[in-house]
């Protein structure tokens, strides 16, 4: 795990001086855009809750009251009834304003405008639950004069984990540099922190979730069906590959060989090599949605930000990067 030091202290460090980074940039957007509140989509999932952290945090800066956060849940589709009920309880631990919006009427009559059947699982169901969600987010900022938070964290941007024109866009993504692997230490360190004392027990059932954009139904026993890391494959892979091609200016055979020594014995040397192909593939493929990714602070030495970090055309061909893999 290239972005998680293994000495406790210095992770504990590391994560105080990420929290301070995150805070001052939203702070600074906060006053600069003049909005009264900042506005966020919460799920019970880690990312969301990260950003509700921040923000709490951020709050706690400037002298507002937490009142100033309204915390929006949209149960979808796919939303279950433990993180639904754990996002309200998160969001009145912490003391912020909370709104429930439930978007299901919303996309029903959308996919039946665009001639989708209700029964269809495809991309386009999913990502109209998504895009609905930022339509409500940005609306409501509209009307409230606030600021939409985004959520969505650097590993999602390398893979291209995100809806176009939904979760993909905010007015200001305090976790644009935050790889996953780090996204749970920094829950982890701020459950433990007096600051969030009141929050401290779902910032821990949340660590507990496993990783799910939940877009597609429940199970018959109300549990996630949907599992991330079996769509896109293991997160602490994904970003060991990001460090090594971004951090390092590995070759794909050097970052074959890196990852095989450091999980040895972990994952299969087949197994790597088939999710490398995967990284990198959506790697290349994803261009074009970092391309347009809003403002956020930069934490660490790597970023995808295109104003300065990284820039690829968004039809780069990957082909020279898969060949050597076979």
């Amino acid at each position: 795990r290239p972005f998680v030091p293994s000495d406790q202290a210095t992770l504990a460090r590391r994560c105080a001086e990420i929290f301070e980074i995150q805070t001052a940039g939203l702070a600074r957007r906060w006053e600069h855009t003049g909005s009264r509140k900042l506005i966020l989509g919460i799920s019970g999932g880690l990312d969301s809750t990260l950003a509700l952290i921040v923000a709490c945090r951020t709050c706690g800066l400037l002298g507002h009251s937490r009142k100033a956060i309204l915390a929006v849940t949209m149960p979808g589709f796919g939303t279950t009834a433990k993180t639904k009920a754990l996002a309200h309880r998160l969001a009145e631990a912490a003391g912020v304003s909370v709104k429930e919006i439930d978007i299901k009427a919303a996309c029903e009559r959308h996919l039946k405008d665009i001639g989708l059947s209700l029964k269809d699982r495809s991309v386009a169901f999913e990502n109209a639950q998504a895009r609905e969600r930022t339509q409500v987010l940005m609306d409501l900022a509209n009307k409230e004069s606030g600021l939409v938070i985004g959520t969505g964290d650097l590993s999602e941007l390398a893979l291209g984990f995100a809806t176009f024109g939904g979760d993909h866009l905010s007015m200001y993504n305090v976790n644009a540099s935050v790889p996953k692997t780090l996204v749970r230490f920094l829950v982890k360190a701020a459950a433990s922190d007096p600051l969030h004392a009141e929050e401290s027990r779902a910032l821990l059932e949340v660590l507990a979730l496993p990783i799910s954009p939940e877009l597609l139904p429940p199970s018959r026993k109300g549990e996630i069906t949907q599992r991330t890391e079996d769509i896109v494959g293991p997160y602490e892979l994904h970003d060991f590959f990001l460090h090594a091609l971004l951090r390092l200016g590995a070759s794909p055979e050097k970052i074959l060989f890196l990852a095989g020594t450091a999980f040895a014995g972990v994952y299969p040397p087949a197994t790597i090599k088939s999710w490398l192909r995967v990284f990198l593939t959506r790697f290349f493929a994803a261009q074009f949605k970092r391309s347009t990714v809003p403002d956020g602070p930069k934490v660490g030495s790597v970023s995808l930000s295109p104003r300065g970090d990284f820039k690829m055309p968004s039809d780069a061909n990957p082909a020279a990067w898969l060949t050597p893999l076979g």
